[in-house]
């Protein structure tokens, strides 16, 4: 029994991914309001799941896996509607979705080219940069739902989200070479023994 309970948390971030599609949908025809609520209960899913997951202990690999994904997928979703729609900037939407490119084909890399990465833990740089995409797309949302105008941090934050993308991606693309390098060292001290 205890087995099922640890499932808990991947249960509520698979729900949260499938919550994407009603999401979109309401961004897509314009029913802001309610997808604002749609993207507040997913991000209440985000803080119980890993709640549960750390107070009980049921982190897991799978949980390390998908909770990620799943909020990269929300971001993926709200702003691909946001670009399609005129809201965003296409060079904003091109750094986001690049970034996350060059992060998983390099991870992919990594894990089968060179070794496995137990336990990947985002950067500094990368939470912050994460913390503003969420914000910027919850304030677009609130101006949008016409719940309150807060166009005026719209730009701000735009460019602080496309700034930290271009810093984070670069970021990890610099601590991947060089975790490549130690490990091809590692590789190289035990041939030589």
């Amino acid at each position: 029994m205890t087995t099922y309970f640890r499932q808990i948390p991947n249960i509520i971030t698979v729900a949260r991914m499938v919550a994407m599609v009603p999401l979109v949908w309401l961004m897509w025809h314009k029913e802001y309001k309610v997808a604002l609520i749609v993207a507040l209960l997913a991000g209440a899913s985000d803080g119980l799941d890993g709640y549960l997951a750390k107070k009980f202990n049921w982190q897991g690999r799978l949980g390390s896996i998908l909770d990620p994904l799943a909020d990269k997928l929300m971001m993926l979703c709200c702003y691909t509607v946001f670009v399609l729609q005129g809201v965003i900037p296409s060079w904003l939407y091109a750094i986001i979705v690049i970034r996350d490119i060059v992060i998983v084909a390099g991870t992919t890399f990594y894990n089968f080219k060179i070794g496995r990465l137990d336990e990947a833990r985002p950067s500094m740089v990368s939470k912050v940069n994460t913390a503003l995409q969420i914000l910027l797309i919850l304030v677009l949302l609130i101006t949008l739902s016409a719940w309150y105008d807060l166009s005026v941090l719209h730009w701000p934050l735009i460019w602080a989200v496309a700034f930290l993308g271009l810093v984070s991606g670069v970021h990890y693309v610099w601590l991947g070479l060089n975790m490549a390098k130690v490990e091809k060292q590692k590789k190289e001290l035990i041939d030589d023994q």
